[in-house]
């Protein structure tokens, strides 16, 4: 079972994923073999938990350090030996369906790309299907039709670049120690925001009672749902009884991440944060070039750091030796160039060069990833129902639908330098919205009000129309360009917005106007 994941898994890394999607046919292609590839290693994930792969080092248990009086010493090794083998097989075991639950993870998110970026439209009626539905529809339409067109939703959440950076083939290790310096700081952020925790949340109740049954009275554990945190006595009276008493009880709390999968955090950060190294190799010269007026001392000092670290004369065995052969020899070439005083100290110019640089890096390069997932972020619960995120698939798997307070800290930084360059440099659709985090607020406020009532939204739409409504920054033309939506369903939404809002009687105004005011 190990052999054949590996191989698949290999096979996957090996092939080169092309985004060029010119019509249905290259999509459908596209998707398939993402959806094909899924359901392979899904089979895969389900056989290895049969084969009790879940739990490999089980088996280890019978096996120990200490030995009872019976065991002659001659048996010792062999039993050692023995361990050691079955240790290799569980390590193994368990590194094989860690891949491929990466895999897992890595194609799903891929997929949900793809079911954004996608509109599918009949000819004949004009329905149109995301290519989910399409496939489970076997290719047809509801009135019948076969005969469709391939459309581009460019008012969907989807970033097809990330796609190709995404661990499909469950390497991300390999993935991690090829990320440049700054791009693992990319990655690091990018974590900790998917990892932001909200509050103890109760998960599970479980009083522990004291119950006639039988004719005997009797102890024993219940577990409720956490919708009964509140009522859990009222709940245990209504299924055992009055005369039910309680002697303990016990709250079960988790503290739910933002993406709440390791695996596919994981992903989502390596993605992104490769993607952002792929925009600075574009760009950095270009961007260098702006913020320095001569860049000879830095490219000579890159230069010299580089063609040193390459060097390893046959002479010198000892890696020690090794270093402080380096560390001589780039002495002497900073020394000739220049570069250095005769205290070994870096010229006051190159050294003010180096820190600008950093900073740069540090500022700017390594927050481009961040930057890019927060705004897609944003946009996604900006711009679909609560809904829609409960029921199906999106960009990020494992996403709760609705945050709190704490996980909207995340949203409270926009990186205008990050956002200004995005804009210029790669004609990315983002604005340095400020406070994000609020304008989420709203909207979850907003989709409270509206539960169970008739109203219908855009909800495309309606995000460019929130951020319009609570900032004087934006015009609607611009919101609508960056959302990519018609401005007159902006405008239509901000209406509705206003009449949800808009209290119902005098009484409920004056109301408003005075805790207002």
């Amino acid at each position: 079972m190990i052999t054949k994941s590996e191989k698949f898994l290999n096979e996957i890394e090996k092939d080169d994923i092309d985004l060029n999607i010119n019509d249905l046919d290259s999509f459908l292609d596209l998707y398939l073999k993402f959806s094909n590839r899924l359901d392979n290693l899904q089979n895969m994930r389900e056989s290895m938990d049969e084969s009790g792969y879940t739990a490999p080092y089980r088996s280890l248990n019978r096996y120990g350090s200490s030995f009872s009086n019976d065991v002659e010493f001659e048996e010792i090794s062999e039993i050692n030996r023995h361990s050691q083998y079955f240790r290799m097989k569980a390590s193994a075991k368990s590194n094989s369906l860690d891949r491929v639950k990466s895999a897992i993870d890595a194609h799903k998110i891929a997929i949900g790309n793809l079911d954004e970026y996608a509109k599918i439209k009949c000819k004949k009626c004009s329905r149109s299907y995301r290519a989910s539905s399409f496939v489970d529809n076997n290719k047809t339409c509801k009135c019948g039709s076969n005969d469709f067109e391939f459309k581009i939703n460019h008012h969907g959440i989807h970033r097809l670049e990330i796609i190709p950076y995404l661990p499909l083939s469950g390497n991300y290790m390999v993935i991690m120690s090829g990320l440049s310096y700054w791009g693992r700081e990319s990655f690091k952020r990018i974590l900790n925001l998917l990892q932001q925790k909200r509050k103890d949340v109760v998960k599970t109740v479980s009083p522990v009672i004291r119950v006639y049954e039988n004719g005997r009275e009797i102890r024993k554990r219940v577990s409720l749902d956490s919708e009964f945190a509140d009522s859990y006595e009222e709940e245990v009276r209504r299924r055992y009884g009055k005369n039910v008493r309680i002697e303990r009880l016990e709250f079960h709390r988790t503290k739910p991440a933002i993406i709440n999968d390791k695996h596919t955090r994981t992903a989502l950060a390596l993605a992104y944060a490769r993607h952002s190294e792929d925009i600075v190799a574009k760009h950095e010269e270009e961007i260098l070039d702006e913020n320095f007026n001569n860049l000879d001392k830095l490219a000579i000092y890159d230069e010299i750091l580089s063609s040193v670290k390459l060097e390893n004369p046959d002479f010198i065995e000892n890696s020690d030796d090794l270093e402080e052969w380096r560390e001589e020899r780039t002495t002497k070439f900073l020394e000739e160039f220049g570069l250095i005083d005769n205290y070994g100290n870096l010229n006051h110019g190159l050294k003010k060069d180096l820190d600008k640089r950093e900073k740069i890096r540090d500022e700017i390069f390594a927050n481009i990833g961040p930057t890019l997932i927060v705004w897609d972020l944003f946009k996604y619960y900006l711009c679909t129902s609560n809904d829609r995120r409960k029921r199906y698939g999106s960009p990020f798997p494992y996403i709760r639908g609705d945050i709190d307070r704490q996980q909207r800290k995340i949203f409270q930084n926009p990186h205008r330098k990050v956002v200004k360059l995005l804009q210029e440099k790669e004609n990315e659709s983002i604005l340095a919205v400020p406070e994000m985090d609020l304008l989420l607020f709203k909207k979850f406020k907003l989709e409270k009000q509206i539960k169970n009532s008739n109203i219908k939204l855009n909800y495309a739409a309606l995000g460019p129309a929130i951020v319009f409504r609570a900032s004087d920054n934006f015009t609607i033309p611009e919101v609508a360009r960056v959302f990519r939506v018609p401005k007159k369903a902006v405008v239509n939404e901000i209406e509705k917005v206003k009449n949800i809002q808009r209290p119902r009687s005098k009484n409920a105004g004056k109301f408003l106007d005075l805790i207002t005011n």
